[in-house]
């Protein structure tokens, strides 16, 4: 079960996802990468891509993965496709970008299976409670064991959703799983790309709502942190509102092609009062005040995680220190 980390030069089982707006930039993938696991640069537009992995490199000659979220592909991706030592997908239809290994974020045994038959290396199995965008309804290690019987023996399958500490990372490898996806742990990290005070409300957080609130141009459910946003517009339907779910469908077409400093400028100037919010979280040096009016996201494990500790020091503790 670990030929796949060995054919990919991975040491340890634990791989950071790819969390985009900004939050796994270079900072965190190096960090990942050079301490054994497997670093994901989370997406951002083609040459910035590729500039964020020549700066990895001069971190590090570990390997290192960039994830690219299929709705929003655009042709210039295939060049930091074929830089990247491995390349995730998800959100689409399972897609290869280059001829480097493939992993595929499937979040039901039907788009597992999809993935397989499209040629990938391996996939995601992401259980309902993990952080950020959420395919499935089912939770990890449940969906795990029925990927596994629908696939051939041996095919290998990593798993996304409730990983916090070393147990469950032995718990995800006892599964069947080659490795453990690590989202919220890793931005609760020193290199998270995350906001001061996101990182204050996950270290305080300790609930999560599953909505399709924030999907301005990428309508699907999403796991948050609630904030004011959520308080206002959540009342009646975790979903948020039927007008704001079609509008969110609708708007897919130009927000999945519009420029970066469109979604830069939007972040900004969203409001509690109208419900129409984009799915970028607070990144950076943005101030307090978009915390309430962007999706805080995070994932179950955010009750069980209170520390923002240099993100070595978490791929360690996540192996068992080894």
């Amino acid at each position: 079960m670990i030929d796949f980390l060995t054919r990919i030069g991975v040491a340890r089982p634990v791989v950071q996802a790819g969390m985009g707006g900004g939050i796994a930039g270079p900072d965190l993938a190096a960090a990942v990468s050079d301490a054994g696991g497997l670093g994901t640069l989370g997406m951002t537009g083609p040459r910035a891509l590729s500039a964020h992995l020549a700066e990895v490199r001069r971190r590090t000659d570990r390997p290192v993965a960039i994830n690219l979220l299929l709705p929003f592909v655009r042709r210039g991706h295939a060049a930091p496709a074929a830089e990247a030592d491995v390349v995730v997908t998800f959100w689409g239809r399972p897609t290869r970008f280059s001829d480097k290994p493939w992993i595929h974020q499937a979040g039901s045994v039907g788009e597992a299976r999809a993935a397989r038959e499209s040629g990938a290396d391996a996939v995601i199995v992401q259980g309902v409670e993990a952080g950020g965008h959420v395919r499935g309804t089912t939770r990890a290690l449940e969906l795990l064991d029925q990927v596994r019987a629908a696939l051939p023996a041996g095919f290998p399958l990593l798993l996304a959703g409730g990983i916090a500490d070393a147990a469950d990372v032995a718990d995800a490898l006892g599964a069947g799983a080659v490795a453990a996806v690590c989202g919220t742990r890793f931005l609760m990290s020193a290199e998270s790309g995350a906001s001061p005070g996101y990182k204050q409300r996950l270290v305080e957080g300790s609930d999560t709502r599953l909505t399709e609130l924030f999907g301005v141009g990428w309508p699907g459910t999403h796991r948050v942190l609630p904030n004011a946003a959520t308080e206002r517009w959540l009342r009646k339907d975790p979903r948020g509102p039927r007008s704001v779910r079609v509008a969110n469908r609708v708007t897919r077409p130009m927000m999945a092609r519009g420029p970066d400093a469109l979604q830069a400028w939007a972040v900004t100037h969203q409001s509690v009062r109208l419900p129409f919010y984009i799915p970028a979280p607070p990144a950076h040096d943005l101030p307090d005040r978009v915390l309430e009016t962007s999706p805080l996201y995070a994932g179950e494990t955010v009750e069980r995680i209170h520390d923002l500790p240099a993100a070595a020091s978490i791929v360690h503790a996540l192996a068992g220190g080894d």
